[in-house]
């Protein structure tokens, strides 16, 4: 597959996800696991889930706002947005005074968090429709980015950090959950959809992924990694959450 063809698999995916439901893993790599379990598994807390249930679709690693160091004012960009579940959470760390912006490239999911936002009275959210390889966001214009288990999806990992760097002002931070394999994958699976879908197909060796944060200008530092999802989401696979923070 090339990147296009990549990218329709995912919006595919994602938009009945938003639409119907369901999770971004698949029989080849997730264990069945209701999605309250899975978010707890990850660093959501019981006062999260409550927040804004129909947000959460259970398509994380991680809980970046968790780690995130978001203050009143702030503005935020959550890339790969979906049904808008950290930019909530990040907005009532942020204030009335700050702002949070979600980028998704699927208009279904966009739909879904626009909906959520205004049926549970977020006013300081607003989602994008979007690719984070080319980020609808003017350059140096937030304060902090966050991202959830989305960066793997992407084709141009490299392009994404870029395009980060660029939005974000300077000494600003991002946060971010996403999977990345500490072996490489045989070669069919490489290949197959739901694998791609559902985040390790796509994911770059961590050494890799790092190298190329540290290429486009970030220092890195890791807070977290969850070898343990391996087990829980993955079945097995050599794939990782890693949780970072990346300073401009």
């Amino acid at each position: 597959m090339d990147a296009n063809e990549k990218k329709q698999v995912i919006k595919e995916k994602y938009g009945k996800i938003a639409m119907v439901g369901g999770s971004c893993c698949s029989s080849r790599c997730c264990e069945d696991s209701n999605v309250i379990d899975l978010s707890k598994s990850i660093g959501y807390s019981e006062d999260d889930l409550k927040a804004v249930p129909d947000a959460n679709l259970g398509l994380g690693c991680g809980n970046p706002v968790a780690f995130s160091e978001l203050k009143a004012g702030d503005i935020v960009l959550d890339l790969g947005s979906g049904a808008g579940f950290d930019c909530f959470l990040a907005a009532q760390k942020i204030g009335s005074s700050g702002k949070v912006i979600g980028v998704d490239m699927t208009q279904a999911m966009i739909e879904k968090a626009q909906a959520n936002a205004l049926k549970y009275g977020y006013s300081n959210v607003e989602f994008r429709l979007g690719d984070i390889e080319d980020l609808p966001v003017g350059s140096e214009s937030v304060d902090v980015i966050i991202s959830n288990c989305v960066i793997n999806l992407a084709p141009d990992k490299e392009k994404v950090f870029r395009e980060a760097f660029r939005v974000l002002k300077p000494g600003g931070a991002m946060y971010i959950s996403d999977t990345v394999l500490l072996a490489e994958l045989p070669e069919e699976l490489r290949k197959d959809k739901d694998l791609l879908a559902g985040c390790v197909a796509g994911a770059l060796l961590k050494e890799e992924y790092l190298a190329l944060l540290k290429k486009v200008g970030f220092s890195v530092e890791i807070l977290n990694e969850d070898l343990d999802i391996s087990k829980r989401k993955y079945n097995g696979l050599p794939v990782e959450s890693l949780q970072f923070k990346a300073c401009k």
